[in-house]
């Protein structure tokens, strides 16, 4: 046998095997799905404040911190304090130390904890590159 054989019925037509294509298609799917790298979120919708044509998209293995209206900070959908934010930068950073920071605050939070944050991760690891999310204009 080889790759067509004969049908059945004895018309002449001739089917074609797809199995070993949509093994294929399997087999990249998985391939896909395993590789693909996943941004991890920080747990929480925050309304960001607009930027005025600085901003830059984010990169996708960093280290995400929100700030909620309320001044929650949070970090892997749980609520963290900002005194906390020292540990988990030099957690972050010991595999990777270029790693950087994405502080995003809502537009109503209050500034004096973005501040705290701020201060925090830039006092775990002097030359980490943190930055400030925001919208961008339509």
């Amino acid at each position: 046998m080889g790759r067509f054989r004969q049908a059945s019925d004895d018309d002449g037509e001739t089917a074609i095997d797809i199995s070993p294509l949509i093994d294929c298609v399997f087999i990249l799917l998985i391939f896909f799905i395993v590789t693909t790298v996943f941004v991890e979120e920080t747990g929480v919708e925050v309304d960001k404040p607009q930027s005025s044509g600085s901003a830059s998209d984010l990169e996708s293995n960093s280290i995400l911190i929100a700030i909620t209206a309320e001044g929650k900070v949070i970090y892997g959908k749980k609520t963290i304090s900002p005194k906390q934010v020292d540990g988990i930068v030099k957690r972050e950073t010991s595999a990777n130390p270029d790693m950087p920071i994405i502080i995003q605050a809502d537009s109503e939070s209050p500034h004096g904890v973005f501040a705290e944050v701020y201060d925090v991760a830039k006092a775990a690891k002097r030359d980490i590159k943190i930055s400030f999310a925001t919208k961008r204009e339509n």
